[in-house]
């Protein structure tokens, strides 16, 4: 039993000693890169914020609740269009009292102007009247009197009696008359009109705050902020929405301050937004930063850019990623980062050739993110080994990987 034991570990030992034998000659399988000529562009990559070319605020004018909010968030507004509507009940009744006491203050005007209250000077007219009547009877009766006494067939007293009555009817006449003026002093028209004028101006204002209850977009664009709903409360000068338009967009990118001195005005840029995968706005440097001021832990300038959005589907508000080219050279070598290692102080690739890894100096150039410039070492068709440092040697046979 002990030796079919021993047995059986040098049999396993056998085994795996030959495996290792297999898997230390086996040919390694290196990843390569083939040298091609490309467009190389040199970019700086940051943040930015998006902001409308042209916006406007509409901001409550009055405190109140909000009853109504017409638009939505994005939403396309011509200037004017009501954004948030405010409660005026309150309003709407000191309008209609205010109306109201308009109107009777013109027909008390009205009355006065005229001459007072009507059955009064009805009343005047109609006494005045009769006793022109009265007078004239008594005038023909006094002309008999007086005949009939030059006859001495009349006595004088009876002359006396109706020339006094006479005298009596043209005293109730001007009496009369007298009354007119009395019916309206002029210190009672003076403050109808008073009573009048502040009535008018007490609708003025209801009508002034009803309007002041319908915030109102300040010009033609697209509301990108809405800062209210209904039943909310709002005090003078809250904002409740921004309007602004989109189709051409302000860009603020934030170029760290290392970087501002490859910034010139003119240069092209692209953004991308996170939310929308894949969809890409091109635009230009529009003015270069005056002041260098903190963001977070950076030091920043504020590029401002301009790109187009017909579509409108980058909205104001937005964080964006911005890719500014600072210079774009056609037709050159280039090399993955990855693929160039430092040997001894000198930059170098290794090159296969007949599945032999060759160790080569090479010249670099202009560097962005992922990729170099070659000047000089390498030609157009090289196969450049890729991977870790460690399995690659100069000398030593490969194999080239499957893609």
């Amino acid at each position: 039993m002990k030796r079919f034991g021993l047995l059986l570990v040098v049999v396993l030992a056998v085994i795996f000693g030959f495996f290792a034998w297999r898997f230390s000659k086996e040919t390694p399988q290196v990843p390569v890169f083939k040298v091609t000529r490309a467009s190389f562009e040199d970019q700086v990559t940051t943040n930015g914020r998006v902001e409308p070319s042209e916006w406007a605020s509409a901001r409550a004018e009055k405190e109140g609740l909000v009853v109504g909010v017409p638009v939505l968030k994005g939403q396309r507004v011509a200037k004017g269009t009501p954004i948030a509507i405010l409660d005026t009940k309150e309003a709407e009744a000191e309008l209609s009292s205010a109306t109201a006491r308009i109107e009777e203050a013109k027909a008390n005007i009205e009355l006065l102007e005229s001459g007072g209250r009507k059955r009064e000077i009805v009343d005047i007219d109609q006494g005045i009247k009769q006793r022109q009547a009265e007078k004239l009877q008594v005038e023909k009766e006094l002309e008999i009197a007086e005949r009939l006494a030059a006859r001495n067939a009349g006595t004088k007293e009876d002359t006396r009696i109706l020339k006094d009555k006479i005298e009596l009817l043209q005293l109730q006449m001007a009496s009369l008359n007298a009354r007119r003026p009395t019916l309206v002093a002029n210190s009672d028209l003076v403050s109808a009109k008073a009573r009048l004028r502040e009535a008018t101006a007490s609708a003025d204002l209801a009508r002034r705050r009803i309007q002041m209850g319908i915030i109102r977009s300040p010009i033609e664009g697209v509301v990108y902020q809405l800062d209210v709903k209904q039943g909310s409360f709002v005090s003078p000068g809250t904002l409740v929405a921004n309007v602004g338009r989109i189709d051409t967009l302000k860009v603020l990118v934030f170029v760290d301050e290392p970087e501002l001195g490859r910034i010139k005005k003119g240069m092209p840029l692209s953004i991308t937004w996170d939310a929308l995968e894949g969809k890409k706005w091109k635009g230009e440097i529009d003015k270069i930063p005056t002041q260098i001021v903190p963001l977070g832990t950076r030091q920043v300038g504020e590029v401002e850019c301009r790109i187009e959005n017909r579509d409108g589907d980058l909205l104001p508000g937005t964080n964006v990623n911005a890719f500014i080219q600072t210079r774009k050279q056609e037709s050159v070598l280039l090399l993955p980062k990855e693929a160039i290692r430092n040997r001894e102080g000198a930059s170098g690739v290794y090159v296969i050739e007949n599945n032999v890894l060759v160790w080569r100096k090479v010249e670099l150039g202009s560097g962005n993110v992922t990729s170099t410039i070659v000047l000089s070492g390498i030609k157009e068709g090289d196969q450049v080994a890729l991977g870790p440092e460690a399995n690659l040697k100069a000398g030593a046979t490969v194999e080239i990987a499957k893609p």
